[in-house]
């Protein structure tokens, strides 16, 4: 037996040097950096985020069947420090309006905007006077229009005059880029 335990180690020994000799001429050749530098990682910084500026009156207007998602957009924007009697929720002309936008008036309320964007979770952006306040043209407010992108619910299909499908009009409006029209088409004429 102890000849076996002799080859059984000195096996042992040659499989441990063949491992080492191919380790060190991978170290040799610099295909192992057997302590590699540390690497300094970045995190990216997203495009732009917008500023959350809660001096801003909200308005909310439901464009889908479903009832109760303005209620349920307003708690979330009151929970994200706007206070309670600047946020107005109700619904709109329509039960239609295909997606979620938020309407901001002057150049200078687009970061506001983006940043409201962020607290709901997403919404196109469009600059319109549609919903300015006319009694304080001055007034700094923020419009959103909820969208079916926002609804479990989706509208009845009602028939035009012609046969077509309504929501097919809106649709070609959107894609358009008209909001102002589209919004007549939808109804939308008050705030």
């Amino acid at each position: 037996m102890s000849g076996w335990v002799a080859l059984l180690w000195a096996a042992v020994a040659a499989a441990i040097l063949v491992v080492v000799g191919t380790f060190a001429v991978f170290v040799v050749t610099g295909r192992i950096t057997p302590f590699p530098d540390a690497v300094q990682t970045t995190v990216p910084e997203p495009d732009d985020l917008g500023v959350v500026d809660t001096s801003f009156t909200v308005l909310i207007l439901n464009g889908t069947p479903e009832e109760g998602i303005d209620a349920r957009m307003r708690d979330d924007i009151v929970n994200a420090g706007w206070s309670g009697a600047d946020v107005f929720a109700g619904p709109s002309g329509t039960t239609d309006f295909s997606t979620t936008t938020i309407y901001y008036v002057n150049d200078d309320d687009e970061e506001a905007a983006l940043g409201l964007a962020g607290v709901i979770g997403g919404a196109e952006l469009a600059q319109s006077d549609h919903y300015a306040n006319p009694d304080d043209p001055e007034g700094r407010q923020l419009t959103i229009v909820i969208g079916l992108d926002r609804s479990g619910e989706q509208p009845e299909p009602e028939e035009t005059s012609e046969g077509s499908d309504v929501s097919a009009e809106v649709d070609g409006l959107h894609s358009a880029g008209s909001s102002a029209r589209m919004l007549l088409a939808l109804g939308v004429t008050e705030c």
